[in-house]
């Protein structure tokens, strides 16, 4: 079992009863009804239709608090959590950044449920595992679970070999319409949901 600890990815938690509507209004892909620890791949999109940023989103059963975390890449973290309180209007949802939490990939085997928040990357079986856990001794949480750390490097390899693209690197944000990005082809649009932000291109 390999693991690379993702020091590109930054979490935020989104909570509130409105969360699910909330969310699921704004966004590419369905998210109301996620089972806790289930994933979608989404996009938060320009009102034009093109990507603002794109991320995961993992539901959180209500024994740990329920709504959602949020797996963005880190440069985008900040941005991701003003447009979406710009949008939350009088929603009742909170948005907060967690800079406590880490995001690792686990390869080559699913890792103990214990490890924390685990879920299948949902774009490619090819991808492995993501797990949300505290960035506070990560990397020996992951190592006596099992997994031994590898370099960045190994996660871009697979990426690549299945054909995955990465924003920032094969894509420009702002500038680049979801099935520009494959988005419809790895399950980051629902074209049955109903409306969201840059729907109407889209």
């Amino acid at each position: 079992m390999r693991a690379i600890l993702c020091s590109d990815r930054a979490v935020l938690r989104v909570t509130g009863e409105d969360a699910p509507k909330f969310l699921h209004g704004i966004v590419t892909n369905h998210v109301e009804n996620l089972a806790p620890a289930t994933a979608v791949f989404t996009a938060l999109l320009t009102p034009q239709g093109k990507i603002v940023v794109d991320f995961f989103v993992v539901a959180v059963g209500d024994e740990e608090g329920g709504g959602f975390v949020l797996d963005a890449p880190a440069t985008l973290a900040d941005d991701l959590a003003k447009k979406l309180g710009f949008y939350k209007l009088r929603a009742k949802v909170e948005i907060t950044p967690r800079p406590d939490l880490a995001v690792a990939i686990v390869l080559d085997q699913e890792p103990p449920a214990d490890l924390g928040l685990v879920y299948l990357d949902p774009r490619h079986a090819g991808l492995g595992w993501r797990v949300v856990l505290p960035a506070e001794g990560a990397a020996a949480a992951l190592e006596a679970a099992g997994a031994k750390l590898v370099d960045a490097a190994v996660w871009q390899g697979r990426r690549i070999s299945v054909g995955i693209p990465e924003g920032g690197k094969d894509f420009i944000y702002g500038d680049t319409f979801p099935h520009e990005a494959d988005m419809d082809l790895l399950g980051g649009v629902d074209f049955h949901k109903g409306c969201f932000i840059g729907q109407e291109v889209v």
